[in-house]
């Protein structure tokens, strides 16, 4: 439901909800004890952004200011919609209104970690996709589980974005923006360019990926 571009959850951001996801990491027996679970954080983990507070994680939790990854693909991202003189910003979970028909820069940040896994291996991230899709409202059925205006407006690769020792940065710019819009972002270690159903025996560290809750734009 999070991996199909214009699925499920793009349906919800496309009515405008704050639809926001977390990964999970429910176990109940361990890979070395003959079962197929990791212990809590060991493959999957959420990144919230927020002080070191029970009450600013849940607020981060509660507002959608979350990332989320596998096998340690990344350990930060940061993506931030900003006006082009960088007057008016916002950030993962964050609204961004600018006059209709403005252009809008986006900057994304990550740090692919140098260090092992608990897999024992060390990834690299392969491509980030920049998603866009438009927000128009409440639908009219309420089984639709799509939402067909989205899709990948970007996708960067070594070539495109600037690195720095663990981290990385890539910059875009949406011209003329003239409807309610979101985006999101994506990354992979791996080649696929859409995410295909794990066949059963896959070596789960051999397909890592990493998500970004929306950041909004509403125009005026």
């Amino acid at each position: 439901m999070t991996a199909i571009v214009g699925g499920l959850w793009d349906s919800m951001l496309g009515e405008g909800r704050g639809w926001w996801i977390t990964s999970t990491s429910d176990s109940h027996r361990h890979y070395t004890d003959g079962g197929s679970d990791f212990w809590p954080g060991e493959y999957s983990k959420t990144y919230v952004k927020a002080e070191r507070t029970y009450e600013d994680v849940l607020d981060g939790l509660r507002h959608g200011r979350v990332f989320v990854t596998l096998g340690d693909l990344v350990s930060e991202l940061d993506v931030v919609a900003q006006s082009p003189d960088g007057r008016r910003r916002a950030e993962i979970g964050g609204r961004l209104r600018v006059p209709r028909g403005s252009d809008v820069t986006v900057v994304i940040r990550l740090r692919d970690p140098a260090r092992a896994n608990f897999g024992g291996r060390r990834p690299d991230v392969t491509r980030v996709d920049l998603i866009r899709g438009e927000m128009t409202g409440p639908v009219a059925d309420r089984t639709t589980d799509r939402n067909p205006s989205v899709r990948v407006e970007r996708r960067f690769g070594p070539r495109d974005w600037v690195r720095e020792g663990e981290r990385i940065s890539m910059t875009f710019t949406l011209r003329n923006v003239t409807a309610a819009t979101y985006l999101r972002v994506r990354g992979t270690g791996g080649t696929e360019l859409e995410p295909n159903p794990d066949p059963p025996g896959e070596d789960p560290w051999s397909d890592l990926r990493f998500y970004a809750n929306p950041v909004f734009i509403d125009v005026e």
